[in-house]
């Protein structure tokens, strides 16, 4: 069996939570408080603790193969006694018994060990919130927001690892400057074509990669961006309540998607100082690295699944701007309706202006 890490009131022997809302650990029972600075002592004596050992004769029980157990760890609840079956990166959860939240030792230890967490600042009932706000938009079905229901809303810290770079970039386009004109007798285009140059310095901090390979890096890069100045020294007291897995990419493995993303935003930058062209094609591109370090941090996402007509939808909260992605079904019909309305609107107005320029 491994260690698990439970936090329990000093004052009534009760499982206690990181508060969201008091930015505090919290007794949901005799609702006693406590600050993070507190705690570090009693995080100490908590990981001094040892589990009791119970050996049983098992001689006549069948076991799983390594084939499957392997990636899966056992934990034994703290307060009830229950068996929790965890996946291989799990790092915080709670006890499928007793419900008491529960931080799974050694999972962010040695290398493991993030440098910084963000806490969350938005509870579950904000995100059914913002969900419900998130779905009753104009083009999906009626029934959908109807008859969806959540089946599973999950508050978690994702690993990210964050990069800091200095670059410097020499890009070339082709750019070109279109003018139209009309006489009375002819209309005129003409096209000027321009080799166009940009080259400079811009620096980077806190670039997110998502380092974990159960999420979607593209739904964790649409809740971006999280406010770094509210991170804080990583302390395994934050983790209580919620779950939370460790890493499982790498930041070797992580260190190319970093670079595609400052190398893009770089591009994007100077493409956008040279906004008077009315075309601009890259030539090309150099972005050169200077400086790069990186950290480790878990951020906060609320995770939500909704089912409806045999098919699941999965959305994502920032745990701390409140930011909501997902994909939503379309009700083609209503679709078609809209785009006929604005389609006749704009005939409509073609059709005004063609009849002012006759009079005119």
């Amino acid at each position: 069996m491994a260690d698990m890490l439970e936090y329990k009131c000093p004052c009534c022997g009760g499982a206690i939570n990181f508060d969201s809302k008091l930015q505090k650990m919290k007794c949901p029972y005799c609702d006693t408080e406590f600050d993070m600075e507190t705690l570090k002592s009693y995080d100490e004596d908590l990981k001094k603790n040892t589990q009791d050992n119970m050996n049983w004769d098992n001689s006549n029980e069948q076991t799983f193969t390594d084939e499957e157990t392997e990636g899966m760890s056992v934990y034994v609840c703290n307060s009830c006694g229950g068996e929790i079956v965890a996946d291989e990166n799990t790092g915080a959860t709670s006890c499928p018994y007793c419900g008491n939240p529960v931080v799974l030792k050694g999972r962010f230890s040695g290398d493991l060990k993030p440098d910084y967490v963000i806490p969350f600042r938005l509870t579950k009932e904000d995100a059914i919130k913002a969900l419900s706000n998130h779905v009753n938009k104009k083009l999906v079905p009626k029934i959908f927001k109807d008859k969806n229901h959540i089946d599973q809303i999950r508050g978690m810290y994702v690993p990210f690892w964050l990069f800091d770079a200095d670059t410097e970039a020499h890009i070339q386009y082709k750019g070109t400057k279109v003018r139209h004109w009309s006489d009375s007798s002819y209309d005129y285009t003409e096209t000027r074509y321009y080799l166009v140059g940009r080259g400079g310095n811009v620096g980077f901090t806190n670039v997110p990669v998502d380092g974990s390979s159960q999420m979607p890096d593209d739904l964790m890069e649409s809740i971006e961006p999280f406010n770094f100045n509210e991170a804080v020294d990583f302390q395994t007291a934050y983790l209580a309540g919620y779950l939370a897995d460790k890493y499982d990419v790498t930041k070797e493995n992580s260190i190319n998607r970093a670079n595609q993303r400052i190398k893009n935003t770089t591009e994007q930058l100077f493409r956008e100082t040279a906004s008077e062209y009315s075309s601009l094609m890259t030539q090309s591109s150099s972005v050169q690295f200077q400086n790069g370090t990186s950290k480790y941090a878990l951020y906060p996402v609320w995770i939500l699944n909704t089912s409806w007509n045999g098919q699941n939808f999965l959305f994502a909260m920032n745990g701390q701007t409140g930011k909501m992605v997902g994909d939503l079904p379309v009700d083609w019909g209503a679709f078609w309706r809209y785009f006929a309305i604005i389609a006749g609107s704009i005939a409509a107005v073609i059709i005004i202006i063609g009849l002012l320029y006759n009079l005119l």
